[in-house]
């Protein structure tokens, strides 16, 4: 009987060991979600993890369960097989559930839908039925409900939108119509603020992000740490475009109020870099290019030498600021006309700057006009000056940011103004020049290798100049500790290249004269004055053919030629 026992133990080990890891599977695949607690999630390839919300207070009408990953897109569904309609495939994804009434528990899906395992972190966030409901009234998306943040970018600017969302209702009770009045107690009535919250500088890592999302995923979050950028109303179209910042993360999230009721509701956050992690060329992690590299250190290395010794080497620093005047507007040129590469554009750009630093030598060269070389010098100051004072807030009012023309007849002027000052304090002028911008020559090298905001100074100008519908981005960068420290830089290095500059040209002429005048004044001295010896030196012409004739006549031999007496 034993061995009987024994042997019926030993058949059935299969079926039930099958049935112990089935179960084994279930539990490893299954994630308790506690309304407003983060949970990190690691969904591998292949697999299917259960997402179960519990212990849902009865007050509850509605929850978004919102999932989010650094580059890998991942599946968040309302089924195991996700389907259309039923399910979201996205780096940053979120689903509204409403609950029915006496519902404690619910379950959602995540999966992978790619061959590789994808890592997370996930929030139930749940709602009253006061308040409203996010994306309630989608019509774009195959989701019935799309609380969900849509965000493209490119070089120049990142665009988001999303679905007009709707008033809250009870738990059982159908929702109501979204278009067929838009009186006071329909959903015509709601606002959305749009947030923006900015990651640390120089810092690609997943556990920033991370904790960027947990600081910024509900109501409280985004209006404590982040910065309300505009406020849109339901007649408004639920779109909003901004500054691509590349290689920066930044978070993006919408916030939808209904002022009658004072309650409020939180869109999936989304967040983007403005670069792909997956590309091999100009990827977030080879962001900066060999050649952006080697053009900006040669320009930071010229411009530290122009803010301390400019005045002083008169030729090279016109030499710089033509460099610099050409090279600008012959990249945009080149770039609106064409389809050339970075690389291509950058050094033939750099070739004709050459050739503008040049010419501009020659001009005060041969005709020795400074004022009009000072006026080339002063308009770099200007450009300067302009692309600060709109890259403050002030460039991001309305009648800058929704008009061109506008826009470009303030930079104008300002960049006509400055130069005026020249015309009395020729002197002061060229040195302060040299100071300020050589100081910001050497801010755009330093930020070839550390990223710094401030190089958006004249970024944002080239951008407007590059893109017609830049207009209507807003230019706002994060200003963090290396900006501080950058803007501490360019203020005591271009002080002391001023005051340098300014002490040891005090007893000099303001200006070097032109060689080229010099050269025709002395060649008239030497012909008037006859006193100066070298006033009876033959010229050249008359030296060589007097060389000339020597190689031609049998030279006489020096002697007596006297008979002599006897």
């Amino acid at each position: 009987m034993k061995q009987r026992k024994m042997s019926g133990w030993t058949w059935c080990p299969l079926p039930l060991l099958l049935l112990l890891c089935d179960v084994q599977a279930q539990l490893e695949n299954r994630v308790i979600f506690l309304p407003g607690a983060f949970q990190n999630v690691s969904v591998s390839q292949n697999e299917t993890v259960q997402a179960v919300v519990s212990r849902i207070p009865t007050e509850v009408a509605f929850v978004t369960l919102q999932f989010h990953t650094q580059h890998r897109n991942a599946t968040l569904s309302y089924t195991r097989v996700p389907g259309l309609g039923l399910s979201l495939t996205a780096v940053d994804s979120g689903l509204l559930s409403a609950l029915q009434p006496g519902q404690t528990v619910l379950s959602l899906f995540l999966s992978s839908p790619n061959d590789d395992t994808v890592s997370g972190t996930g929030v139930i966030l749940p709602y009253s039925s006061t308040d409203p409901v996010p994306g309630a009234c989608n019509i774009e998306s195959n989701l019935d409900i799309d609380p969900n943040v849509y965000i493209q970018y490119n070089l120049y600017e990142t665009t988001i939108h999303f679905a007009p969302a709707n008033l809250g209702y009870e738990r059982g009770e159908a929702p109501l119509a979204c278009d067929e009045s838009t009186e006071a107690n329909t959903r015509w009535r709601l606002q959305y603020d749009i947030y923006q919250y900015f990651l640390p500088e120089n810092d690609l890592s997943e556990s920033s992000l991370f904790s960027g999302i947990q600081a910024v995923a509900d109501i409280q979050g985004m209006m404590e740490t982040g910065r309300r950028l505009m406020t849109l109303l339901s007649t408004d179209r639920s779109l909003a475009v901004f500054n691509s910042i590349p290689g920066q993360g930044v978070i993006y999230s919408v916030i939808v109020r209904d002022p009658l009721l004072n309650t409020s509701a939180s869109y999936v956050p989304v967040h983007t870099y403005a670069c792909s992690f997956n590309s091999t060329l100009d990827g977030c992690q080879t962001l900066g290019k060999i050649s952006t590299k080697v053009f900006f250190t040669i320009t930071g290395l010229a411009g530290l030498f122009v803010c301390l010794f400019g005045h002083r080497f008169f030729k090279c620093e016109l030499f710089c600021m033509g460099f610099s005047f050409a090279a600008f507007f012959f990249f945009i040129l080149i770039t609106r006309t064409t389809d050339l590469d970075y690389d291509i554009r950058l050094t033939l750009s750099a070739v004709v700057g050459v050739v503008g630093g040049v010419l501009l030598v020659m001009s005060w060269w041969r005709f020795g006009s400074v004022m009009a070389c000072i006026v080339v010098v002063g308009l770099m100051l200007g450009f300067l000056t302009a692309s600060t004072v709109l890259f403050t807030p002030i460039g991001d009012l309305d009648v800058f940011r929704r008009s061109n023309v506008v826009f470009w007849v303030t930079f104008c002027c300002i960049v006509i103004v400055v130069p005026l000052f020249f015309v009395r304090w020729p002197r002061e002028g060229n040195i302060t020049t040299c100071g300020v911008v050589g100081a910001y020559a050497v801010i755009l090298g330093v930020n070839s290798y550390i990223y710094t905001s401030l190089s958006y100074i004249t970024l944002n100008i080239l951008k407007r100049f590059l893109n017609n519908n830049f207009s209507s981005v807003f230019t706002d960068v994060p200003f963090q500790t290396i900006d501080y420290i950058m803007i501490t830089v360019w203020v005591v290095l271009g002080v002391c290249g001023i005051v340098l500059q300014l002490y040891r040209e005090r007893s000099r002429p303001f200006f070097p004269p032109s060689p080229y005048l010099m050269w025709l004044q002395e060649r008239e001295r030497r012909k008037t004055n006859v006193l100066d010896p070298s006033h009876h030196f033959p010229s050249l012409p008359n030296r060589v053919l007097a060389r000339a004739r020597q190689l031609t006549r049998r030279m006489e031999p020096a002697g007596e030629h006297t008979p002599l007496l006897l």
